[in-house]
């Protein structure tokens, strides 16, 4: 018999969230049977942010998103192409 895939679980704490001119997704999010929640930052160009570690609580999830925007800004999230110039 196939087993059933586990439902996702949203965060109400997932949303968009719009400071410093920049607009992401936040979703913070767990499969019903694991305790662990997963943090995800997509930016407007559909571009992802995942913590490696899953979270014990939604809250915590949440808390390390703040402490990103806290410590180094929205553009923390945006896409950022590293260029090194040739000289000429």
């Amino acid at each position: 018999m196939h087993e059933r895939d586990p439902n996702i679980v949203a965060s109400s704490l997932s949303g968009v969230v719009t400071e410093q001119g920049v607009t992401v997704k936040v979703n913070i999010i767990r499969l019903e049977n694991e305790p662990g929640w997963s943090l995800e930052v997509e930016n407007e160009h559909g571009t992802s942010t995942v913590w490696d570690d899953l979270f014990a609580t939604d809250d915590a999830a949440h808390a390390a998103f703040r402490q990103t925007v806290d410590e180094e800004g929205m553009r923390a999230f945006l896409d950022q192409a590293v260029v090194i110039p040739f000289r000429r």
